[in-house]
């Protein structure tokens, strides 16, 4: 609290000291006129203006009420219970000890701050009373009571101040911490969607280049010998070529359409024609479809196609010309897809300087990436045949939680 205060700036110590003094001049000189009408018991200026004295203190105390608020209030209640218990005039020598009263409680820190300002209302109640015991006329006592529900009253007043700035203090951090978490879900919503567009332009341009490189291999052995055939691979390079085109745009049209507007994305509907751009590039492909894959979760389709496109993919990067099995098993709630090659056919040649399965770069991270945000699982493991196998487990009612 007093960290707080301490750190005031000048326009706040410039009002609390011209409040310091207006009260001041008030109970000063609002004395002086009531007893120059009424007379008084016992004149200020006794035991050397020690009325006087009090008055003043009481009042000039409060340049300092938000630096040291309960320090203010008991050296105003003092003084208070000091003038009343030496008989001087009852006048609004009580303005100061209202004002600190309040500043204590607006202040504080709640609980403790309301705890000193009972006790001290406690003790300036028991204190007034005893000193008006005598009081004549009686009715005077009135002025007693007064002060006793005024000084409850700014300790409410007071409260009630704290209570209101700590409610929009509260109301403020709790908008302050809601704006952070939609930044914060903002930002994960666009690394997510940066992490999906580089695993689809990953898939695309793999499994294009991987087809494109076969082809174009071909192309360079069979140009003179069989020209029809170098044709007929050059026009694969060209289908293959505009493909993957078309689906980079379609892919990245996203980051340029104002109403997200996105192209259906590639299923299993189309893996007769994935199958047939594998054949192209020497692979030998067997589908084995064991139960429909018809009318499968949008987001399991795709991610089903790209699985078995990235593992044709690595297939035709790593192996070469082989027999590729695929089976798509679609259950009650999971889909299970398996990729299986046979490996070589012959020998890899010596310094060969192409990546074996067991390192297929970013493409087995990928598929395990998919399958892990529908809450799937993927394993990809060499065969006792010298093989390599793919194996994902795609739930048909993907967990969203984890996206």
């Amino acid at each position: 609290m007093e960290q707080r205060a301490g750190s005031r700036p000048l326009r706040v110590v410039a009002h609390d000291v011209v409040l310091a003094l207006l009260v001041t001049v008030m109970q000063v000189q609002g004395t002086v006129a009531k007893v120059a009408v009424e007379g008084a018991p016992r004149p200020l200026t006794d035991f050397g203006n020690l009325g006087y004295a009090l008055l003043v203190v009481s009042g000039l105390v409060l340049a300092v009420r938000r630096r040291w608020p309960v320090a203010v209030f008991v050296t105003a209640a003092l003084a208070s219970l000091v003038y009343y218990g030496l008989d001087f005039p009852d006048a609004p020598g009580w303005l100061g000890l209202f004002v600190a009263l309040y500043t204590l409680a607006a202040y504080g820190d709640g609980r403790r701050s309301l705890v000193i300002a009972g006790v001290g209302v406690t003790v300036l109640a028991v204190g007034w009373l005893v000193a008006a015991a005598d009081i004549e006329p009686r009715a005077a006592i009135g002025w007693v009571f007064f002060r006793i529900g005024a000084s409850v009253m700014s300790a409410a007043l007071g409260e009630s101040v704290r209570s209101r700035r700590v409610i929009a203090a509260d109301a403020q951090q709790r908008a302050e911490l809601a704006e952070r978490s939609r930044e914060e879900a903002a930002r994960a919503r666009v690394d997510a969607e940066r992490l999906r567009i580089a695993r689809e332009v990953h898939d695309t341009v793999a499994h294009a280049i991987a087809i494109i490189n076969v082809q174009s291999g071909v192309t360079a052995h069979v140009l003179d010998k069989r020209p029809e055939q170098a044709r007929e691979a050059l026009r694969a390079i060209e289908l293959t070529s505009a493909r993957a085109l078309r689906e980079m745009r379609t892919i990245l049209g996203v980051l340029r359409d104002d109403h997200d507007a996105r192209a259906p994305q590639a299923g299993l509907e189309q893996v007769d024609e994935l199958v047939a751009k594998a054949r192209e590039a020497g692979l030998d492909v067997t589908v084995e479809a064991a139960s429909p894959v018809a009318s499968l979760p949008s987001a399991v389709d795709g991610a089903a196609y790209r699985i078995v496109q990235e593992a044709f993919t690595n297939v035709i990067r790593h192996v070469g010309p082989t027999q590729v099995t695929v089976v798509l098993s679609a259950g009650v709630d999971v889909l299970e897809v398996r990729v299986t090659d046979e490996g070589r056919r012959t020998p890899a040649p010596a310094g060969d300087g192409a990546d074996t399965p067991a390192d297929p770069g970013r493409g087995i991270v990928g598929m395990r990436e998919r399958c892990q945000l529908l809450g799937g699982e993927l394993d990809a493991e060499p065969t006792r045949r010298g093989g390599f196998e793919v194996r994902a487990r795609l739930p048909l009612a993907p967990d969203g939680s984890r996206r």
